[in-house]
């Protein structure tokens, strides 16, 4: 049976809308069962970067210890529900750790693969990719490098888009993903048959869901987004997988995008 932990972390994110991604989280978790849902304790407090070069680390810190004991107290696998990308980071760890053929799917607009050094604005959600695979100055790590990788992303920063092209991080673009076997012969070229899909909503076109924190235009449809995640589920155990990036502005306006939101849990369970 799949696992549900509510995670809803807001302090990851750049955006002024952060605290949005609270309710975006509670809004999810009305839809799950309660049976297989647990709840995470998120800090209220924004928290200090404590020389880390990663903005309220503290409380972002706290919230990845209390996710790993979450996933520790049981073997089933589990969705993590954000919050911010920042929720990804420990869950894709904690995977990790348990299955050296690890491949990590990560479906997002952005590319999130900034380091402390590079980012303007020190929030981990803008470093939460590269958390997962570069341990230099970053909270994480687990990954190999050339198991990762990046679909639907258009908006590079120049020194992600640097990263990118030195380090033969491999990418989908939102034009292959209209054929959804393309992630599937990604995956199948890593040498992985293990993994692990993390969403951010945002790599939907805004005109399919556009309450999320940073939105970015000529997105994915929703069918191209199920259907490439029940390809990969097609050719690959999935052992773990979150969301992240609901941001909605009010209950009324949560509740037009849940449905949404539950297609994509639905091709992920």
């Amino acid at each position: 049976m799949t696992r549900y932990l509510v995670a809803p972390q807001w302090q990851g994110s750049p955006s002024t809308r952060a605290m949005q991604l609270i309710d975006g989280a509670e809004a999810i978790a009305g839809d799950l069962p309660r049976a297989a849902t647990v709840r995470v304790d998120v800090p209220i407090e924004a928290g200090e970067s404590l020389g880390t070069g990663i903005r309220r680390f503290s409380a972002v810190n706290r919230v990845a210890e209390n996710v790993t004991e979450a996933l520790d107290a049981s073997d089933e696998p589990a969705i993590v529900i954000g919050g911010d990308c920042g929720i990804a980071v420990p869950a894709i760890a904690h995977a990790a750790s348990r299955h050296d053929d690890l491949v990590v799917v990560w479906f997002d607009a952005h590319a999130d693969l900034h380091s402390p050094a590079s980012s303007e604005s020190g929030s981990l959600a803008g470093m939460a990719l590269r958390a997962t695979f570069d341990r230099v100055d970053l909270p994480s790590g687990g990954v190999s490098r050339d198991r990762v990788i990046l679909a639907g992303a258009r908006a590079f920063d120049d020194a992600e888009w640097e990263f990118v092209q030195e380090r033969g991080l491999r990418t989908v673009r939102i034009a292959d993903l209209a054929d959804p076997t393309a992630l599937t012969a990604a995956v199948r070229a890593t040498g992985g048959t293990s993994v692990y899909i993390h969403v951010d909503l945002d790599v939907l076109d805004p005109a399919v869901l556009g309450a999320v924190a940073l939105p970015v235009p000529f997105g994915l449809s929703l069918e191209q987004l199920t259907g490439a995640i029940v390809a990969i589920r097609g050719h690959a155990h999935l052992v773990g997988a979150s969301i992240a990036g609901f941001a909605p502005s009010s209950p009324a306006a949560a509740v037009d995008d849940l449905g949404t939101i539950l297609r994509v849990l639905g091709a992920l369970t």
